[in-house]
């Protein structure tokens, strides 16, 4: 058996990250998409995930239970330990990455692939506006880190999601499985 890999996605706030992975795991249903676990107050919407206080955070990351773990914006993530088994065994996983972790995720994964999702600061800042979760300071922030780049050296596969999301999902899927699709 072959081993699987971590597909990382990752991309500036509001680009889409997680409707390109709905879309993916649609038209892949043997790909498992990863649930992280975040220190942000449950049901806020977007993707689905685990929250966690900022203590329990800590102990879990004590007690081993994420892979790989990163702070953004103020908020602590973790991919849960157990996907390193998943790809080891011949699945893909499909993860809402942060560009600052992916040598961190390189380092664990070998086979690592990142999707990177880029759209233009207007399609961005309508996004964001559009779901609510932040305020216009932290949507500010959040925009001034939109430009900052993937690391080099990784297999990196990029694709713009600036239109509509089933063109964007179509692209993902050639970048990501080429003789499937």
């Amino acid at each position: 058996m072959s081993a699987g890999r971590l597909i990382a996605v990752v991309g500036p706030s509001g680009v889409g990250k997680d409707s390109v992975m709905a879309g993916i795991k649609r038209a892949c249903p043997d790909i498992r998409l990863v649930r992280r676990t975040i220190t942000r107050a449950p049901d806020l919407g977007g993707e689905d995930y685990d929250a966690a206080t900022p203590e329990a955070f800590a102990l879990a990351v004590r007690d081993g239970a994420f892979c790989v773990h990163w702070s953004a914006h103020g908020l602590s993530y973790g991919i849960p330990s157990d996907v390193v088994a998943d790809v080891q065994h011949g699945m893909d996983c499909l993860a809402n990455f942060s560009r600052s972790a992916l040598p961190q995720a390189a380092s664990v994964f070998p086979a690592l692939t990142v999707l990177n999702i880029t759209a233009s600061p207007e399609t961005l800042a309508r996004r964001l506006s559009g779901r609510g979760r932040e305020t216009e300071t932290e949507i500010a922030q959040r925009l001034s880190q939109a430009g900052k780049p993937v690391p080099n050296g990784l297999n990196i596969l990029a694709i713009a999601n600036d239109g509509a999301l089933d063109h964007a999902v179509a692209q993902a899927l050639v970048a990501l499985y080429p003789v499937r699709v």
